[in-house]
Formats: structure tokens, sequence, C-alpha cells
């Protein structure tokens, strides 16, 4: 009887190599989770500057309509009531030309 016990007791923990196996498992599940979450949060930049550029093209669109002349600057489509509010983002600035009313970004929101 006291025997069997002690034999339970030596082999009920977990050897080096298994600890070692699922320690590797988790560290590449890991780094599979970061690669991928890195992945979605730049596709979502991507998406808010291209969204923020099709806002204010058509703001702009619409001072012309109402104007005849393109708006000087983007404060000019925000005061107007055309905008919410001038986009803002950390990770790119948009920019509205006043010769022909084009809205780009800085940096492209392709390379987002």
């Amino acid at each position: 009887m006291l025997q069997s016990l002690s034999k339970k007791r030596q082999n009920a923990g977990f050897t080096l190599i298994e600890l070692l196996l699922v320690i590797s498992i988790v560290a590449i599940l890991t780094a599979v989770a970061v690669f991928s979450i890195a992945s979605v949060s730049s596709r979502s930049r991507r998406a808010a500057c291209q969204a923020d550029i099709i806002e204010v093209q058509k703001a702009s669109d619409a001072y012309y309509t109402a104007h005849q002349t393109f708006a000087p600057d983007i404060a000019t489509l925000v005061t107007g009531n055309l905008l919410r509010n001038a986009p803002s983002n950390a990770s790119y600035t948009i920019s509205l030309s006043t010769a022909n009313g084009g809205v780009s970004s800085a940096p492209a929101c392709s390379s987002l």
C-alpha cells in the first residue's frame, strides 16, 4: 500500500519536455495572433483614411455646387456646415486642392 502511494506521487507531475512543448506551442500561437492583429490595425487605418477622403470630397463638391468655386480649405467646409469636423488622425493628413477641388492624403492611404 505504501509503495503504491509513493509511485503515484513520482508519476504525478509533468516532465520538462512536456512543459517546454506547451510553452513553445503557446509562443507560436501568440506570435501568430500578434501579426494578425497588426494586419487588422493596418487595414482599419487604411479604411478610415479612404472614408475621410470620400467625406471631404463630397463636402467639397457640395461647396462647389453652392458657390461655383472650390473651398479654400477644409475649415471652410466645417464652418459652412458641410462637414461636422475636420478629419484628424495621427497617421495621415487630409488636404484639399483649391485649384481643382481634389482631396489627397499624406502619406497616401494605400501606404498606411
